[in-house]
């Protein structure tokens, strides 16, 4: 299988609701770095798994409507904790829709999965991967 992964950020501001975030259930400021990776089993024609720059502005639109926002302030959230976990999933169903409706054009109909990494910290990191076909 091989992996192409590119790499970003956002910064954003949220609350969570319940006793087990301790002083993180007050509205504090939180900058991810966002790993997105694809796999696929063989590489195309050009020997790649996609075109970098194509995928980089892919995750830099995906990631737009969130940056520099209060997530709690946001409807497709509203009644959710937006935790690292929450976050890799909603961005990477965000990516998957894209790549659907053509964003990387050929490259992405071989693809057989999608990867979000979120890094909260340097020692803590969450990920929602999403399978597109057999490997």
């Amino acid at each position: 299988m091989f992996r192409l992964i590119v790499r970003d950020h956002i910064m954003v501001a949220h609350s969570f609701r319940g006793e087990v975030f301790g002083p993180a259930q007050r509205l504090h400021g939180a900058t991810f770095i966002v790993d997105l990776e694809l796999a696929r089993r063989e590489l195309d024609a050009n020997g790649i798994v996609a075109d970098i720059g194509l995928l980089s502005e892919l995750l830099k639109s995906v990631l737009a409507p969130l940056n520099y926002r209060n997530l709690d302030e946001l409807p497709e959230f509203a009644g959710r904790n937006t935790t690292t976990e929450v976050l890799a999933q909603a961005i990477c169903e965000r990516v998957r829709d894209r790549i659907a409706a053509g964003a990387l054009g050929e490259d992405g109909a071989a693809l057989a999965a999608i990867k979000v990494t979120l890094g909260e910290s340097h020692v803590a990191w969450a990920s929602y991967e999403t399978r597109l076909r057999d490997p």
